[in-house]
Order: structure tokens, then sequence, then C-alpha cells
């Protein structure tokens, strides 16, 4: 399955945030990659400034070009606000619920769990990280998989009662899909209507 297996290091220096990796990288080089990061002055267009929001939000949630388009197309087909849509159906996705749950350290690792099949929705597995949880649905660690140590490890102190949309069955290993997040219940510093205006252009 298609997914981002570039250097993290680098997209974080060109956000300036801790997206993919390691929040000590951009302590350490708070500039941006490349031969000439550190001399650049130059000032960024209008539309580079939207470009660089919808990268930023691809990035974020691990998903790339074709499907994030697709992901906008039918957020504007909704009724509704466009970018605040796309966001939720973006927090949506399986893998970035099995992250908001608490069961994986990193979206990165949630995709993993998911493909590798130790994740069920309402009891079922389900190996695609894009699949699309419904509010009301309940997503938790298979049964055998429970023990592992990358789950163990990343429950251990994790505040649940962060994410307002989500309520965590500790005995179970498993959270409810509420309802839809939303826009102020969204931690990410992502400038949603950029990526709505460029996709307007």
């Amino acid at each position: 399955m298609a997914r981002y297996t570039g250097p993290k290091s680098r997209i974080d220096r060109r956000f300036g945030e801790a997206i993919l990796g390691n929040p000590k990288v951009q302590a350490k080089r708070n500039f941006p990659p490349g031969q000439h990061g550190n001399n650049r002055r130059r000032k960024t267009s209008e539309y580079g400034v939207m470009l660089a929001e919808k990268q930023k939000a691809k990035y974020t949630y691990g998903v790339l070009e074709k499907q994030f388009r697709n992901m906008f197309e039918k957020a504007a087909r909704t009724s509704g606000i466009t970018g605040e849509i796309l966001l939720q159906n973006l927090e949506s996705r399986l893998d970035n619920i099995v992250y908001r749950l608490g069961v994986a350290p990193t979206r990165r690792a949630a995709r993993q769990l998911v493909n590798h099949k130790h994740i069920v929705v309402d009891g079922q597995v389900v190996g695609i990280p894009s699949y699309s949880v419904k509010p009301g649905q309940v997503v938790g660690v298979r049964e055998r998989s429970k023990s592992l140590e990358v789950v163990q490890n990343a429950l251990a102190g994790f505040n649940h009662s962060k994410y307002p949309w989500i309520e965590w069955d500790e005995s179970m290993k498993a959270g409810k899909y509420l309802h839809k997040p939303e826009r102020a219940d969204i931690p990410e510093t992502i400038k949603e209507q950029l990526i709505v205006e460029l996709y307007s252009k």
C-alpha cells in the first residue's frame, strides 16, 4: 500500500513542527532542509503558502496526493464547511482513530498495527488503514494482540479524556467513536481554509 517512506526529519524541518519525527530534531536545526536551508530569506508566494498547508495536512495524516484529492472532493460534495468536513473525514480514518485511542505512539505505528491485523472494528478484524470509522462503532485491539509490547507501552499513562469524541474502555482495550469531532477539538494546527482556496483555484 502506498505511503510516504522518505526521511522524516526533512518534513519536520520544512514545516517547523514535529509532524512525523522527533521534536528534538527541529530544536537542533530550526531551519528548512537542504544546502541553502539556513540562508533562505525569500518570501513565499500566496500559492506557495496554500500548497504548503495542503502538504502539511497530507504528511500529518499519512495520505498521498490522489487519496487526499479524493477526500477533498468528497468533502466538497457534502453540505457544510468543506475544510472542517475534510478534517473530520481525516480524523475518522481507522489508523488515526487507533492513534487517538493511544494504542499506538504515532500514526505510522497505528497504520502498521492495522496492516498487520491487530485491530478490530465492532469485533471484526479490519486491515485497511483508510477505513472510515462511523460514529457508534467500537475500535479495539484484537484479543491475541493485547499483550503486544508496543500496545502496552503506548497505553501506559495515556490520557484518554483529551479527545471528547472517543470513549475508552480500559478493560476491553477498545474505544467507541461517539461522533465526528468539532473543529475546536482537533488539535492539529492546520489552516484548512487555505487548502479549500488552493483546490478552488
